[in-house]
């Protein structure tokens, strides 16, 4: 080898060498930032997962309670049901009986009719 071409080989390894170390202090210096962002990610993230489970209890114990009263409403709603269906039973049973009256006016107003109308034929 001349030494021209060692020259070269020798400040090639130089630079990359060099290269090296920086780049290895610039990724330690990253690593470094990126530990502290952690703890302060960490500090910041414990308190909102204690807030997030004790939300998550809240949740569910409001809506075992919405159930409980969706439970309740049901069955206030079946009842009302059934009273309807009785008042509807009821009203049509009235409605029979005044249709029946009507009929029976009528019938007893055709019987006057004719009872007059007899009365007046005779006379």
């Amino acid at each position: 080898m001349t030494p021209l071409v060692q020259a070269v080989l020798v400040i090639s390894a130089v630079v990359v060498t060099v290269a090296l170390v920086v780049t290895l202090a610039s990724l330690r210096r990253a690593a470094s930032r990126a530990e502290i962002v952690l703890q302060l990610l960490e500090r910041e993230v414990r308190p909102l997962a204690s807030q997030v489970e004790a939300l998550a209890a809240d949740m569910r114990t409001l809506s075992q309670t919405a159930n409980r009263e969706l439970e309740r409403v049901s069955g206030v709603v079946r009842r009302v049901e059934d009273i309807s269906f009785k008042i509807a039973r009821v009203v049509g049973v009235a409605s029979s009986v005044a249709s029946f009256r009507g009929i029976t006016g009528v019938g007893s107003g055709l019987r006057t009719a004719l009872s007059v109308f007899l009365s007046r034929l005779r006379a």
